[in-house]
Order: structure tokens, then sequence, then C-alpha cells
């Protein structure tokens, strides 16, 4: 796969960090980003794109990528933040940021990102459609960053009774639309 990526003139093996987001699409919450860092002997087979894994092989693929990771990094950006700069440039931030605390530990030779936008960073950085289904650092950022942001979610749920966060996470769906109609926004709303 390195290869592929990256040619042959390279022989030496490159430490690969992978960046996802989680809560670019929904009305409410922050959006989160997850950088991630693996081992060589990782366990690869337990990783997928977040969406497509239930609630409970999520928790245990982060409990694993918590444990075995040689680093990561897991940063939140507001919705009051969100408001202020875009729901784009937020997810460029928080990937900017996690790739930060990931690699104060253990500095990567590039930064793969999932998707067709680049965080700017001080090393390489290569923007991947459909990553997360792709490479394994950003499965397990994807992993992560939805994993963090599903609990902030349910923390607001029980903040902001009667809306469905927990449910449905902040995403548009008509349980939501009906909720904000018969409530009005909450302070988490974008």
């Amino acid at each position: 796969m390195q290869e592929d990526l990256f040619g042959k003139e390279d022989v030496r093996k490159l430490i690969v960090a992978g960046s996802d987001e989680a809560g670019r699409g929904p009305l409410a919450g922050p959006v989160v980003a997850a950088t991630v860092i693996l081992p060589d002997d990782f366990p690869t087979s337990i990783l997928n794109d977040s969406k497509k894994l239930s609630k409970a092989k999520r928790e245990e693929a982060e409990n694993v990528i918590k444990e075995r990771a040689l680093s990561y990094g897991i940063y939140s950006v507001s919705p009051e933040i969100i408001d202020q700069i875009n729901i784009l440039q937020a997810s460029l931030l928080a990937m900017k940021e996690s790739y930060r605390i990931a690699a104060a530990k253990i500095k990567p030779d590039i930064l793969l990102v999932d998707g067709n936008k680049e965080p700017n960073v001080e090393i390489s950085v290569k923007a991947i459609v459909k990553g997360d289904t792709k490479i394994p650092e950003i499965m397990a950022a994807s992993i992560l960053a939805k994993c963090h942001r599903d609990r902030i979610m349910e923390d607001y749920d029980r903040l902001y009774p009667g809306y469905g966060f927990s449910k449905h996470k902040g995403y548009p769906t008509k349980e939501h639309y009906e909720a904000l109609k018969k409530y009005g926004p909450t302070p988490i709303h974008r």
C-alpha cells in the first residue's frame, strides 16, 4: 500500500498518521477529529469505516486502538466556532489540532486524511476520498472521532432532554426537525 501511495524510491518504513472527523453533517454539536499512528502489528481486521460498525464493535475497537496505537490525538471544535469559521474550516482545524496532539509523542512522516481537503500541517499530507474504507490509520481515526463525539452527544441528551440527541447524535432526522419545531434551537445548534 505504501508503494502505491509514495512510490518505490523511499525504502525505509514511513511513519503514517491517519486523520478523520465526525460531525460535519449534523445540525447540532461539535465536530470532532482524531489522528492515529498504528504499530505494524496492529490487528487491522477489527477496523472499518466507523459508520459501518455497530456501536459495540466501534467501542471494542476504540479500546484496542487506545491501548495499542503508537500515538493518537482527539480534538473537538464547538458549535460556536463552527458558526464563526464554517464547518469545513472547523473540520480542518479539528484535524490539525488532533494531528498536533498525536505528533507531540511521535512525529509521523506523512498524514493521510479522509476526504478531499487537507489540513495545514508541517508534514506531507495526502487526502484520500473514502480513506476511511481503505487506510487502517484513517479507519482507526474515524472510530475514535465517532466514539468521542457520540459520548458528547449523549451528554447533551441529558442536558437538553426531548431532542433525541443520544439517538440521532444531532443529525438531521425527522425526529430532530420535529423537536426543533416544538422546542426551538438549543445553544449547541449550529
